[in-house]
């Protein structure tokens, strides 16, 4: 009998979760193969076939979208098939757009800003500062406070895409390799891979900004290349390896869920007959569930628990400043269109709501 080497804290913790949505994905598949059992009629050309890339590298994408298409591919009982492929590795993340809209891709998924998305709210996209608190907010800013109809609007008017839903992604934090965030003076001259809307507000305090491949952000912190990230949560950045490489996590958070979507190529979305439009944003909505439970069940406990970083936090007055500071971006953002000042609007109304409810339900 071999000894085995005990579980970290963190690894404990990973372990627990993934087994607990491992089978919620079983009995997802389960119920969708017991309801769709019947066989299946296919035309003699074959199942319709679509390609769909991600934002994200494997190791993230086996959370954020590998369950979701697994299970449309199996309940679409041979009459599509979806293939996946990971950040980069059909086209630059950054080509993401155009290559959805000539038709190079079926579908994708990511946040406008990352994929370089050409309508007046790409800038919500990923991470707004401060927009959100938790993970609800952003279905419910979608659902009852107009961003469904500004987001379908913007899309109508753009050629050969089709917006198909939004979910909430993790909150954003700082994580850094050798260098600790105390104070904002240490932002300064600290080169981050992250999201482009965050990074141009963190920008003010000195941030520098930095665009690589995904596959490549560990190598480029080993290297001395960048300095960290500003992109994620903490689920994520153990999840993907993040935390062994950086030193330090910064506790203060500049939003609490990043707007990710869905979109497909519109000849694309309407050569899929009306039963797997439906089973494709059936699946969507399970995606979003899943990873809005994926990284709720780690924020707080590897927070906590996890042994892998030291945490940091800034200074309550310059905290408070950079809240203020977030209120003038919002203004700088709504001047920019119409439809960016919709956004804004309904923000502010969304905030001043759940500040006059008092501590949410969750």
């Amino acid at each position: 009998m071999t000894d085995q080497k005990p579980q970290s804290p963190s690894e404990a913790i990973l372990a627990s979760r993934r087994s607990f949505l491992r089978k919620s994905v079983m009995g997802a598949g389960a119920v969708a193969g017991a309801t769709l059992a019947a066989p299946a009629v296919i035309a003699q050309t074959g199942p319709i076939k679509w390609r769909l890339q991600t934002y994200s590298g494997a190791p993230l994408g086996a959370h954020v979208i590998k369950p979701q298409i697994d299970a449309f591919n199996a309940a679409a009982n041979g009459e599509m098939e979806i293939e996946l492929y990971y950040a980069d590795q059909l086209v630059p993340t950054a080509d993401l757009f155009r290559a959805l809209q000539n038709g190079t891709l079926d579908a994708v998924q990511s946040d406008e800003a990352t994929m370089a998305s050409p309508v007046d709210i790409s800038v919500f996209g990923g991470y707004f500062p401060f927009a959100t608190r938790y993970s609800l907010d952003v279905p419910a800013l979608f659902r009852y406070y107009g961003l469904q109809e500004i987001w379908e609007e913007a899309y109508s008017e753009v050629e050969g895409v089709t917006w198909l839903s939004c979910g909430a992604w993790d909150p954003l934090h700082i994580f850094t390799v050798n260098k600790p965030i105390r104070s904002l003076a240490d932002m300064n001259g600290l080169r981050v891979f992250g999201v482009p809307t965050a990074g141009r507000f963190l920008a003010r305090y000195g941030l520098i900004p930095v665009t690589i491949p995904w596959d490549n952000v560990e190598v480029a912190m080993q290297t001395g290349e960048i300095d960290g990230v500003a992109w994620c949560g903490f689920t994520e950045a153990y999840e993907v390896g993040w935390a062994d490489v950086c030193k330090y996590a910064l506790t203060n958070s500049v939003t609490g869920a990043w707007f990710g979507s869905y979109f497909a190529n519109t000849a694309s979305w309407q050569k899929v007959p009306p039963h797997l439009q439906e089973l494709f944003k059936i699946t969507i909505d399970q995606s979003h569930y899943y990873r809005a439970v994926w990284y709720w069940g780690g924020e707080a406990k590897l927070r906590v628990e996890g042994e892998k970083m030291e945490l940091t936090s800034l200074p309550d007055e310059e905290w408070a400043q950079v809240v203020k500071d977030a209120e003038g971006f919002w203004d700088e953002i709504a001047a920019q269109s119409p439809r960016s000042a919709k956004v804004v609007e309904a923000f502010k109304k969304y905030a001043e709501t759940m500040e006059k409810a008092g501590y949410p339900y969750r």
